[in-house]
């Protein structure tokens, strides 16, 4: 007997960027897999199981989800943002790729959604506008000198980036490190976005110069963009700046 697993992603938080197909299938699952914070988002009926797991506990949680899928129960593995962006579908394949032949047999479908980035993207502007790229600065499953060297080769390239997990209390250093590199190929007036829980009551967004980027404006929380060096920067009496970079740059 085998089930379906569905891996769907809620969006950056504001209800209204959850997709209408991840929300039929959340209406459609019987037992949920995710971080904590992340099923508090859904409106769980009675008869609806959740299976609440620490963020740093992926591979557990997806092998636990598949052997409820193959036990014939309809599931749901919740990610924040889109669930293919260092979220929990790349997790789902991993375990399947090295887990019993049962689970490669089952019905899987990644939902898209709607990610960090482009959240703090369409309330900067549009600075994702031309080629983009983005980067985790999490050294939890990569060496932080592999970090550094994508970061210069991003930057030298001329593409704009956008940094997930940028801080943490366990990695205070690492953004402040980031803005150091990017400083040396960059210039000082390129416009870095700080962007926290984006379309939510405690949103924060801020837009600074490199120059003056500092990591106390973000926590883990909070998706940077840093532009490139064709990235504008629009001044608006009384609003936020418009962010853009314009189509068909070239270095």
């Amino acid at each position: 007997m085998t089930g379906k697993l569905v891996v769907v992603g809620t969006g950056p938080g504001n209800p209204g960027q959850t997709t209408p197909e991840t929300l039929a299938a959340i209406t459609a699952a019987e037992m949920f897999f995710g971080y904590g914070p992340y099923l508090d988002r859904l409106d769980l009926r009675p008869d609806q199981k959740r299976m609440a797991s620490d963020n740093r506990e992926e591979i557990d949680r997806a092998r636990a989800a598949l052997n409820a899928a193959a036990g014939g129960a309809s599931v749901c593995v919740v990610s924040g943002g889109d669930p293919g962006v260092f979220a929990m579908a790349a997790a789902i394949c991993e375990a399947v790729e090295t887990g019993p032949e049962t689970w490669r047999r089952l019905d899987i479908a990644v939902l898209p959604g709607v990610t960090a980035m482009l959240a703090v993207a369409a309330r900067a502007g549009a600075p994702l506008g031309h080629d983009f790229c983005a980067i985790s600065l999490s050294d939890n499953l990569k060496p932080w000198d592999v970090i550094e060297r994508r970061l210069r080769a991003v930057a030298d390239a001329g593409l704009v980036t956008a940094l997930y997990n940028p801080i943490s209390k366990a990695r205070p250093w690492q953004l402040s490190t980031a803005f150091k590199i990017l400083r040396e190929i960059l210039p000082v007036t390129t416009p870095v976005i700080f962007g926290r829980a984006i379309g939510r009551p405690d949103e924060r967004f801020a837009v600074v110069p490199l120059g003056e980027a500092e990591h106390q404006h973000a926590d883990m929380a909070t998706c940077v963009i840093i532009g490139s060096a064709e990235t504008r920067v629009i001044e608006r009496p009384g609003r936020d700046p418009l962010v853009y970079s314009p189509r068909g740059v070239g270095m």
